[in-house]
């Protein structure tokens, strides 16, 4: 079976940490993930998606995120059950989170989003996160075409 979830959207409230009875970090958050279509006339339409981490991934994400800072989420969707004080049956659907990545443009200091102080300490590892739309791809395709040849004619391909 096979249960990934890979999001990209804006943190849409402010993170507050929580710790557990027993003493494990939480974070719960919610993210706004924008459609990849528009209907003609209407306006794009906008998920919302419930998301909660523990542990280092919570203290990494209430650290170096904040409300309107876009995030890269990877995880696995969970789904849950509670009554509430009435009795009222409610289902909750969740993205347990794995991993989270910074995406997007780097604000300037004083903006919304992560503290410019933040950016100043970050760990060395998250410092050189290549963003994938950093790839210059005439670069890549005049690298590997020296490496193929030409075949001319109506010959079989040769696989």
């Amino acid at each position: 079976m096979l249960n990934r979830v890979i999001i990209l959207g804006r943190i849409t409230q402010d993170l507050e940490i929580r710790q557990t009875q027993g003493g494990v970090a939480v974070l719960s958050f919610t993210v706004a993930v924008d459609r990849g279509y528009v209907k003609q006339g209407e306006e794009r339409q906008t998920d919302f998606i419930n998301c909660v981490a523990w542990r280092q991934q919570a203290e990494f994400i209430s650290r170096y995120f904040a409300k309107g800072r876009m995030i890269a989420i990877e995880g696995n969707l969970r789904t849950r059950t509670y009554d509430d004080k009435n009795g009222v049956k409610h289902y909750i659907t969740e993205i347990s989170v794995d991993s989270a990545f910074f995406a997007g443009e780097q604000r300037p200091s004083g903006s919304n989003g992560a503290p410019a102080a933040a950016h100043a300490q970050l760990p060395q590892s998250a410092q050189h996160v290549q963003r994938p739309n950093t790839i210059d791809l005439p670069q890549i395709a005049t690298n590997f075409s020296a490496e193929f040849e030409e075949i001319l004619g109506d010959s079989v391909p040769p696989f």
